[in-house]
């Protein structure tokens, strides 16, 4: 199923502004999941905390570029092939001086999407892993993205945080990605028998579903912990585990985008 167009290729930003959404999780699982397809797919880590490279088992001292290299020296995105099935352009801590240093460069807005774009006829999927703060490589991921997907833990406060989120997609689409589509909200960290967890849902679904699709909500489960300990997706770590039915329905879902 590899592309033949750039074009064609969906670049999909996982964001929220809120941290401990299971934005990171969520990355690794649904790529695992899409690449299940035939799909190829690449994942990019653009958070300084480098937990997805070190989800997928990179030590991240080790590494010999980062996308510190490719948004500031102007540098090929490095690329660790077939990791899990899925590439990576894995990160470490000196992500975090890209975004100070962005601050004075010409075209700083659109560096990461340069960096992407001659291999975007590479991937079907390339999914960006963001860091959870509204700072320069977050914004730089939306202008690259062609897709926005939104993990929002289901919790009231996370749920309150969200119509600032939604302010900065607005100026996003108003200036610098005019052709930024929100693929869906993804609520997560949901516990059936908790009742404020039931209500929030049923906020997030009340509010969010004029705006774009609010998917199945994906449960609290200590495996996705347990998982990433043993550097695993969930399907690799428990095959059989019922969480996977939900992760299956997005990537079916993302498939349509």
């Amino acid at each position: 199923m590899q592309n033949t167009s750039k074009y064609m290729s969906r670049v999909i930003a996982l964001f929220n502004q809120a941290g401990g959404v299971g934005k990171t999780t969520l990355t690794m699982n649904l790529g695992y999941q899409l690449q299940l397809h035939g799909y190829k797919v690449l994942l990019i880590d653009l958070d300084p905390q480098a937990s997805l490279t070190c989800f997928m088992g990179i030590e991240t001292e080790s590494l010999e570029k980062t996308p510190f290299d490719a948004l500031i020296n102007e540098e090929p995105l490095f690329i660790l092939k077939n990791q899990h099935g899925m590439d990576i352009a894995p990160t470490n801590i000196n992500l975090s001086f890209a975004e100070i240093q962005l601050v004075n460069m010409d075209f700083r807005e659109v560096r990461l999407k340069e960096t992407i774009d001659p291999i975007r006829g590479n991937y079907d999927f390339i999914l960006i892993d963001c860091p959870p703060s509204l700072g320069l490589l977050s914004y730089s991921s939306l202008v690259a993205a062609t897709h926005l997907l939104i993990p929002i833990e289901t919790h009231y406060k996370a749920f309150q945080g969200t119509n600032l989120l939604l302010q900065t997609i607005g100026k996003v689409k108003k200036r610098g990605n005019r052709n930024l589509k929100i693929a869906g909200f993804v609520p997560s960290r949901y516990a059936a028998s908790n009742s404020q967890d039931q209500r929030t849902f049923k906020a997030i679904s009340e509010q969010f579903s004029p705006v774009a699709p609010v998917y199945d909500p994906i449960p609290r489960a200590t495996a996705f912990v347990d998982a990433s300990e043993q550097q695993l997706p969930l399907a690799l770590y428990d095959p059989k585990h019922p969480v996977l039915k939900v992760l299956e329905q997005l990537a079916k879902k993302m498939e349509q985008l």
